[in-house]
């Protein structure tokens, strides 16, 4: 078997809240692949990162008295604790406000510049007249400007009912999350990236067949691929907490262009810890590059972000798997309704093996949303867990003290044989 070189990341947590049960579906399911992949002999490598720019994160700090840099390293070693006790290895865990990370930006973006992608207008911004701050996307909800939907309670970049893109100016009645007031609009210069440049290689790449799963395709294909590409903004006005934008001041770079990026900046981080070449990982046709992410950042992942990669002169993703979300007794998690569970809360109460089991069985190929039943959950670890397993292990004990089963291996009629037939089949199934 020839050894294969695979970088691995998964979705970065935002460094404005604790992780939860949702959150954690994500990093076990590619902790499970990841560890499969390495017990093959693989050269692989899981890489994550905090994603610490953004509004939220400013506010909060200012909500503290304390700086953002101190919030986003207090949040990113809570983040570790968390992962640790649910036995997520990573091989690097960075931040998207490291120097790597900023060196890798500029160089994306000047490549975006040189290309001719890159041009700047002025436009209408919603402003919140009680917080005195420009509203990024999330910070704006209202109703979905889409006549074909208009769903209400939407944020200020795209629907989650209809995934149709917006600016938030655009959104019926919007309302600040920030203090419910009614937002102003304001001037403001912003820069923008023409994807539509992009359009015919992002239709290839998309539709291949060889990236994304078939139902991501088809979304993309018939809610964006079949009309023009909208140019992207890519810059928010001071106040903001995140990287200037070095030929822009005043700008500083929205946290969808550089957040992604931190796949590559926490490789660099560990590159230069361990005396690797980021080229290697990054550029190099030979090593393959997988994405996990949940179904709601699609867009950004498979639009977006292989766009600045093909633009930088860096390797695509080898593909990009998406899942679904966590529901709680067929329910999306709620505060309000008990549903809510922290990771930490969870692990304090209940074994964290037992919940990455559970996760691994549900798992699938598919985009569907995983239920975690609290009754299921109990009879799985119950009967799969202590029935089978534990049990199997009590049985074996004494073998085991005895050091040995027999004295020497019996005719099986092939059994062993047609078991170990099963590997390659088995394998081929984890890169589904």
């Amino acid at each position: 078997m020839t050894q294969r070189r695979i970088l691995v990341t998964a979705a970065l947590p935002y460094a404005n809240g604790h992780i939860h049960i949702g959150h954690l579906v994500e990093y076990i399911q590619t902790d499970i692949w990841v560890r499969f992949q390495k017990l093959r002999g693989h050269d692989c490598r899981y890489f994550c990162a905090d994603d610490t720019h953004g509004t939220a994160i400013m506010l909060r700090a200012r909500k503290e008295n304390r700086s953002e840099v101190d919030l986003i390293a207090d949040m990113q070693q809570a983040h570790m604790r968390d992962f640790a006790r649910f036995d997520v290895l990573f091989d690097n865990y960075g931040s998207t406000n490291s120097e790597q990370n900023r060196e890798v930006c500029h160089e994306i973006w000047a490549a975006i510049r040189k290309a001719g992608l890159v041009h700047e207008k002025e436009i209408e911004q919603l402003f919140d007249p009680e917080v005195g701050t420009f509203l990024a996307d999330r910070f704006v909800k209202g109703t979905c400007p889409n006549p074909e939907c208009n769903a209400p309670d939407q944020y200020g970049d795209s629907c989650d009912k209809c995934g149709h893109t917006h600016s938030p100016s655009e959104l019926i009645n919007p309302k600040s999350t920030l203090s419910g007031a009614t937002p102003v609009v304001k001037q403001a210069l912003h820069l923008f990236v023409r994807i539509e440049d992009l359009h015919e290689f992002l239709a290839d790449w998309t539709q291949s067949g060889e990236h994304l799963q078939p139902e991501i395709a088809n979304y993309l294909k018939g809610h964006f691929l079949g009309k023009e590409l909208r140019d992207w903004d890519v810059s928010r006005p001071a106040p903001y907490f995140g990287f200037e934008i070095p030929d822009a001041p005043g700008n500083y770079w929205y946290v969808w262009f550089d957040a992604p990026i931190g796949y590559i900046g926490s490789t660099s981080e560990w590159c230069q810890a361990n005396g690797e070449d980021l080229d290697k990982w990054w550029k190099n046709p030979e090593t393959e590059i997988h994405h996990f992410i949940g179904k709601d950042i699609t867009y950004f992942h498979t639009l977006f972000w292989p766009a600045m990669l093909k633009t930088a002169g860096f390797s695509l993703p080898t593909k990009v798997h998406v899942h679904g979300f966590l529901t709680v007794d067929g329910e999306k998690m709620s505060k309000s309704k008990g549903t809510f569970i922290s990771a930490a809360t969870f692990a304090d109460h209940l074994d964290p093996s037992g919940f990455r089991y559970f996760v691994a069985s549900k798992l699938s190929s598919k985009v569907d949303d995983l239920d975690l039943n609290l009754k299921e959950f109990k009879a799985k670890v119950d009967s799969d867990l202590v029935g089978k397993v534990v049990n199997i292990a009590s049985r074996s004990a004494k073998f085991i003290a005895g050091e040995t089963l027999c004295d020497e291996y019996p005719e099986d009629g092939g059994l062993f044989q047609q078991g170990a037939a099963l590997a390659d089949k088995l394998a081929e199934a984890y890169e589904n």
